[in-house]
């Protein structure tokens, strides 16, 4: 199955090579290398490219990001390594850990000791563009033509785009087609579908369920589409929809059918109990599609439900890529030459070939829908997905104040520390009390 999906996406990655704008000339400073889709019209309200004054030529810029575990450390530089043979810019990439990494470019934004290129979680860019430590993507040329609108909208800070991903993805419930047959359930579609399935399924040294709902981003993530698809939004979250959704999770883990450990679980642990055969259902990322494929699950994929049907909306994910100010205008010309190579329709594609996330121009994420049936409800999903610091909260860039109040609270749930009606309370008056000292 592996064989063939990288198979059906390379001839993607060359048709769209083909009829991209990008292509393997090195291009002046300041030239768009995001080719406008051969179909198709502008997304309404898109920025408009400006063009780029000629500066002398950089041949070096450095880069930060929070790839750094296998395989997606090796697949990302594979992209860098693409752009770096097509722009002729050698590229000097540093990974950190997610969080470690969004505490250093806070520090580095207040000492003006950011990198040329900066590839940051979508909801942490408001924060950083606040600082007023970013540079409007239009400033150098970036073509955001055919671009999904919600996550233009995700990159966007006072009506400017400040960052754009080459890739998004989602979330949605994978299930293991043997065990649900053997056990004569169905996929689930609405939350007691899940509830009785994940009950069935449970026995000796297997869970019916598993999910990821660490003490960080993670965990707010993954319960994010039960939050949403119950009714519920990140302004108030000691809802009655709220409690609701994280009373759903706490059943689950008290009735035997998750296991306790989904506290400590990143979504790694939850994919590799998939794997394993110690879950029957997971709930995980479009990421995990090429590790799945040539593994030996026989595996199937549903969309996260709300409570009486019809798939929730979930929270868009993906790496934007941003071009930090820099005094010296070559270097940032350098910089956005490489990110426009990063945004390129080959790219992106290529992107979605490594590491299974959607492309985020509309026109090559049809293909590659087409080329993978399994990403192709995905695919469908991404034009719903939610920002999560844009409506119905929206919460700009203090999303992280509420966020942080929220895992503590499913934390609390969990273990059984709280009720989710008084974790969430708690949660609610926290993320109040940071709200207010913004």
């Amino acid at each position: 199955m592996r064989v063939n999906r990288l198979t059906a996406i390379g001839a993607v990655v060359l048709l769209v090579a083909a009829c991209s704008s990008s292509g393997t000339t090195p291009t002046p400073a300041g030239t768009p290398t995001t080719g406008t889709p051969t179909t198709g019209t502008p997304t309404p309200g898109t920025p408009t490219a400006t063009p780029v004054p000629s500066v002398a030529a950089a041949t070096t810029v450095t880069e930060w990001d929070y790839q750094n575990v296998d395989p997606q450390t090796k697949q990302w530089q594979t992209v860098l390594d693409e752009c770096t043979a097509s722009t002729g810019i050698t590229i000097k990439r540093q990974s950190f850990p997610r969080d470690e990494l969004i505490n250093k470019v806070i520090l580095a934004a207040q000492q003006k000791q950011l990198p040329n290129v900066l590839m940051i979680d979508n909801p942490d860019l408001q924060q950083i563009a606040d600082t007023g430590a970013l540079a409007p993507l239009t400033d150098y040329g970036v073509d955001l033509t055919g671009l999904y609108q919600n996550l233009i909208d995700a990159g966007t800070y006072k009506g400017k785009v400040y960052g754009i991903a080459p890739g998004i993805n989602g979330m949605a419930l994978f299930y293991n087609k043997d065990m649900f047959t053997a056990a004569g359930v169905k996929p689930p579609t609405t939350w007691a579908e899940v509830t009785a399935a994940a009950k069935a399924l449970t026995k000796s040294g297997v869970y019916g369920m598993a999910f990821s709902a660490p003490a960080t981003e993670e965990g707010s993530w993954q319960f994010e589409p039960w939050l949403w698809g119950a009714g519920g939004d990140l302004s108030k979250l000691d809802s009655p929809q709220a409690v609701q959704a994280l009373q759903f999770w706490t059943d689950l883990v008290n009735s035997g059918s998750a296991s306790k450990s989904v506290v400590q679980w990143t979504q790694a642990d939850v994919e590799s109990q998939f794997e394993a055969g110690k879950t029957a259902m997971e709930q995980n990322g479009v990421w995990n599609l090429s590790t799945l494929e040539k593994s030996k699950i026989n595996f199937g994929i549903v969309p996260i439900p709300q409570p009486n049907g019809g798939a929730a909306p979930g929270p868009m994910g993906g790496e934007v890529a941003t071009i930090p100010v820099n005094s010296d205008a070559a270097t940032s010309a350098a910089a956005g030459k490489v990110v426009n190579c990063l945004l390129s329709d080959k790219e992106m594609a290529e992107w979605a070939t490594l590491q299974a996330y959607i492309p985020s121009r509309q026109t090559v994420a049809a293909q590659a829908a087409t080329a993978d049936p399994n990403m192709a409800s995905f695919v469908t999903a991404a034009a719903a997905e939610r920002s999560r610091t844009g409506p119905p909260a929206n919460l700009g860039p203090n999303y992280s104040k509420v966020s942080q109040p929220l895992w503590t609270a499913i934390q609390a749930a969990l273990s059984g520390a709280k009720s989710p009606q008084d974790a969430l309370t708690a949660a609610q008056q926290a993320a109040a009390a940071a709200l207010a000292g913004s």
